[in-house]
C-alpha cells in the first residue's frame, strides 16, 4: 500500500513538473512580436511604407472632414471600423507601462523599435483629437452603422455615415476620457524620454493639459457627448486618481501625489476592485501608489496586496484553471490583471505567488489546455476571429459581406497575434466568427496581454521565472 502511494505521489510530481516546464517553454518573444503585428493590422489612415500587413492599405484618410479637423490615423477598436477614444487611450497607457518597465523584454525579443512605432501610431492620432487644451474629440464612426457593414475598411460605402463624435469641452466635460488621455500621454512621455526628447515633451504637455481639463471640468463623457452602449463609463474618479499617479511619475511634482492622496481619501479607494480594465483603473493606481509610497504608507501596499490575493484566491475559476473575471473577453480581463500583479511583484508584493499566477494564466492563453487562443500561434489556434478585414479574401476577389461572415472555413487572412475573447466559465470555446463574445479581438484585449508577455520575457531572462 505504501509503495502504491509513493508511486502515485511520484506520478503527481512528474505531471506537475512537466506542466510547469511546458508553461515555461513558450516562445514569448515570438508572441510579443505577433501581438505588435496585430496592432499594425488595426491601423487606420494612410499606412506607412513600413506596413507589414499585405492585405491592409490606406483607409478613411478623410476622417474628421465632417467637422473640419484632421482626425486621420489611429487604430480600429476591434473587429469593426470605429475608432473609440476611451478604450484606445486605456490600451495605450497599459502598453506604454509595459514598454517602460519591461523594456528589457522588448529588447530581448528584438521588438523595441516596433513597440515604439506601435505606441506612436496611436499617440499621433490622440494628439490630433486634442487640438486645444480643453477639447478632445471622442470617437470617429458610429457603432450601430458600422456594425451593419461587413467588409474591408478600405471599401467602406460612401453612403454610410462615419461621424466625428464630440468633442468634450468646458460645457460638455468628460473627466474619465480626459483623465485617461492624461495617463496615456504621461506614461508614453516616459517611454520616449530617452529616445526622442522633443516628442516626449510634446506628450507631457498634452498630458498636463488633459489632466487640468479633467480636474477643472468634472463629468462623465458618456453622460455628455456619447450616450451610446459601447464603452460607457461607470465613473471618473478612478481616472482622476490614475492620471494623478502617472503625472506624478512623469514629473515628480508632489502636487500630483497630493491630489492622488486626496482622491483616495475622498472616494475611499482602499477597497478591493473586482477588475482592472479599460473602465476601472483603481487596481493599477493602487499598485503604482504602493510603488511610490513604499512601506511608509501601508494602506496603499495593503490595497495592492488585497487585490492580487483576491484574484488568486477568491475569484471564480474554470475547471481547467482560468481565473474567470468576465464572460466577455475572459482572457482579456485576466491578462490585464496578470500584468498589474506582475508589477506588484516587482515591489515585493507576494512576488512568488503573483508570478506563478502569471505563468498559469498566460499559459492557459498560449496552449496549456491543448489549444492556443492567439491567432497564428501555437497548437490549434483560432482561425475564424470575429474581424471584418481578415475575413475578406485577397484582391481582386470581392468581399461579399454575408459570404465572408458566414464562411465556414478559416478567415482568408491570418490576423497574427490577436488574442480572442476566450472561453466560458466551463472552459467551452468554439472557433466561430459570429461569436463576438468569445471570438472577437480588440485593442484592449491585447494591451494587458502584450505587457504581461514582455514581463514574462524579462522575468525569465532575470532568472525569476
Amino acid at each position: 500500500m505504501k509503495g502504491s502511494c509513493a508511486f502515485l505521489i511520484l506520478i503527481i510530481v512528474i505531471a506537475f513538473t512537466s506542466s510547469v516546464s511546458a508553461q515555461q517553454e513558450y516562445d514569448y518573444e515570438e508572441v510579443l512580436g505577433l501581438s505588435i503585428w496585430f496592432y499594425e493590422a488595426q491601423r487606420c489612415g494612410k499606412l506607412p511604407n513600413t506596413n507589414r500587413v499585405d492585405w491592409r492599405w490606406d483607409s478613411f484618410v478623410d476622417d474628421g472632414s465632417d467637422v473640419g479637423i484632421d482626425l486621420e490615423g489611429g487604430y480600429f477598436d476591434a473587429g469593426d471600423h470605429v475608432k473609440f477614444g476611451f478604450p484606445l487611450a486605456g490600451s495605450i497607457t497599459i502598453l506604454a507601462w509595459g514598454v517602460l518597465d519591461y523594456v528589457d523584454g522588448y529588447l530581448a525579443a528584438g521588438e523595441y523599435e516596433n513597440g515604439l512605432d506601435m505606441l506612436q501610431w496611436g499617440l499621433d492620432y490622440m494628439i490630433k483629437t486634442h487640438p486645444e487644451p480643453n477639447v478632445i474629440w471622442v470617437n470617429v464612426g458610429n457603432g450601430t452603422v458600422d456594425h451593419s457593414f461587413w467588409g474591408r475598411p478600405e471599401e467602406w460605402p460612401r453612403n454610410l455615415a462615419r461621424p466625428s463624435v464630440g468633442p468634450i469641452n468646458i460645457t460638455n466635460p468628460g473627466s474619465d476620457l480626459a483623465g485617461e488621455y492624461a495617463a496615456a500621454f504621461a506614461a508614453s512621455s516616459l517611454v520616449f524620454r530617452s529616445v526622442n526628447t522633443t516628442y516626449s515633451k510634446v506628450l507631457l504637455r498634452h498630458a498636463i493639459e488633459c489632466y487640468d481639463f479633467a480636474f477643472n471640468y468634472r463629468g462623465r463623457y458618456s453622460d455628455n457627448v456619447y450616450k451610446s452602449p459601447e464603452y460607457g463609463s461607470w465613473a471618473y474618479a478612478d481616472e482622476l486618481l490614475w492620471a494623478s499617479v502617472w503625472l506624478y511619475r512623469a514629473t515628480t511634482n508632489p502636487v500630483y501625489l497630493t491630489n492622488a492622496r486626496s482622491l483616495w481619501d475622498e472616494h475611499y479607494f482602499g477597497y478591493t476592485p473586482q477588475s482592472f480594465d479599460w473602465d476601472n483603473k483603481l487596481a493599477g493606481a493602487q499598485i503604482l501608489l504602493a510603488r511610490f509610497a513604499g512601506r511608509s504608507e501601508p494602506e496603499y501596499v495593503t490595497a495592492a496586496e488585497n487585490f492580487c490575493r483576491w484574484v488568486r484566491n477568491d475569484a471564480r475559476k474554470t475547471p481547467l484553471g482560468l481565473i474567470f473575471l468576465s464572460e466577455w473577453g475572459s482572457l482579456r480581463t485576466i491578462s490585464t490583471v496578470v500584468f498589474a500583479c506582475l508589477q506588484a511583484a516587482e515591489i515585493n508584493i507576494d512576488a512568488e505567488a503573483n508570478r506563478a499566477m502569471a505563468v498559469s494564466q498566460i499559459g492557459y492563453a498560449l496552449g496549456d489546455t491543448g489549444r492556443s487562443f492567439v491567432v497564428g500561434f501555437g497548437v490549434d489556434p483560432p482561425s475564424r476571429p470575429h474581424h471584418r478585414a481578415s475575413s475578406c479574401p485577397s484582391l481582386p476577389l470581392p468581399c461579399i459581406g454575408d459570404e465572408a461572415l458566414n464562411n465556414p472555413g478559416p478567415n482568408p487572412q491570418t490576423l497574427f497575434g490577436a488574442l480572442v475573447g476566450g472561453p466560458g466559465l466551463d472552459d467551452s470555446y468554439v472557433d466561430d466568427r459570429q461569436d463576438y463574445v468569445k471570438n472577437e479581438v480588440a485593442l484592449d484585449y491585447n494591451a494587458g496581454f502584450q505587457s504581461a508577455i514582455a514581463g514574462m520575457i524579462s522575468l525569465r531572462n532575470r532568472g525569476l521565472l
